[in-house]
């Protein structure tokens, strides 16, 4: 391993350490800002003025900025698949924080990844040497890319305004899906910010050049997409279903944009693709245990039948006719068969 890729590996292994942890911490914060008002999922916006999700949005941030680091140093397909990691992270704090049960498949599912990990790295090509941004904005201007791109746009539309709405609270794939898709977006702007900001550092300026300032765009407008659907995948579902079912569905789709954008696996040996392919076969495979043995919280009700205060207790007289009793009324003075529900009223 060359060392810019041992530098890449390194920062990518303390990312996802970071990133791990901000699942739990910012799960912490929602739940405690849905119990004083509406949830993330539903539009509610209470978690900002809860700290605790604060601090795990600056978690998130620190190991964000590793990664964004790493990927300066590694190609995507070296530094992406590591995130398996984070799962691993999240799993064990969800287990003792969040009192969600890790079991003997889990701990299976946890080894896969280490080993799937081990296999990319020692299989991943190696960092192009790129001399100024306007090479990367070449790379993105290609047709292949440029159809990679309409493509995601078009599905995320009609993944935020068609299904979102009529089952992002009941299938974990529609919310997950839209921060995966857009997050392959976000990491070639990534990729190629970070490589203009080491090379303005290094003393040639690359701020002149207007792609810089369009890649700087692309990576904030898709990073606000993440946060907020993100946000709502935590809220409704469990994070040990969140963490590795976004993780395989963003490293597939990273590694396929980037394949595309960048041709990393020109000039490599079929027999180091295939190690790698498998490697990532493997990784997925332990998530895929992850998934296996959780079940997603409970949906939220969103329909228009809600319970009211107070509870009504409904009682059978002897001659057939019901007869309704408020919960802070005294007992009925007369022997009757009892059928307690909760009311609801449109």
């Amino acid at each position: 391993m060359s060392s810019s890729n041992l530098t890449g590996f390194v920062l990518a292994v303390v990312s996802s350490a970071f990133i791990g942890s901000s699942f739990i911490i910012k799960k912490k914060g929602l739940q405690l800002a849905s119990a004083n008002g509406p949830r993330a999922s539903v539009g509610g916006y209470g978690y900002l003025l809860q700290p605790l999700w604060w601090v795990g949005m600056i978690t998130m941030i620190v190991g964000e900025i590793a990664n964004f680091v790493a990927y300066i140093y590694a190609p995507a397909v070296l530094v992406t698949p590591l995130g398996a990691l984070s799962i691993i992270v999240s799993a064990v704090l969800a287990h003792f924080l969040l009192k969600e049960k890790l079991q003997k498949m889990d701990v299976l599912g946890c080894l896969l990844c280490i080993v799937g990990s081990t296999v990319v790295v020692l299989h991943a090509p190696e960092e192009k040497s790129l001399t100024s941004v306007l090479e990367i904005w070449e790379f993105a201007i290609q047709p292949a890319f440029l159809s990679y791109t309409a493509s995601v746009i078009a599905v995320t539309l009609f993944l935020v305004l068609y299904c979102a709405p009529r089952y992002g609270q009941t299938n974990i794939f529609v919310y997950i899906g839209i921060c995966s898709i857009i997050g392959s977006l976000t990491v070639m702007s990534v990729k190629a910010i970070g490589i203009a900001i080491k090379l303005t550092i290094e003393g040639s300026n690359q701020a002149i050049y207007f792609q810089t300032w369009i890649f700087v765009m692309v990576l904030v407008t898709c990073v606000i997409v993440q946060l907020n659907f993100l946000n709502m995948a935590l809220d409704n579902f469990n994070t040990a279903v969140v963490s590795p079912i976004y993780y395989a569905l963003f490293t597939a789709f990273t590694i396929l944009a980037s394949a595309i954008m960048f041709k990393d696996y020109s000039g490599q040996s079929i027999s180091s693709i295939v190690s790698e392919l498998c490697g990532l076969i493997t990784i997925l495979s332990g998530t895929t245990l992850l998934h296996s043995t959780k079940e997603p919280d409970s949906p939220i009700l969103t329909d228009l039948y809600t319970p009211l205060s107070p509870k009504m207790s409904w009682y059978i007289q002897g001659n057939g006719d019901p007869w309704k009793q408020k919960e802070e009324d005294a007992p009925p003075p007369f022997s009757l068969i009892t059928v307690i529900r909760q009311d609801h009223f449109k």
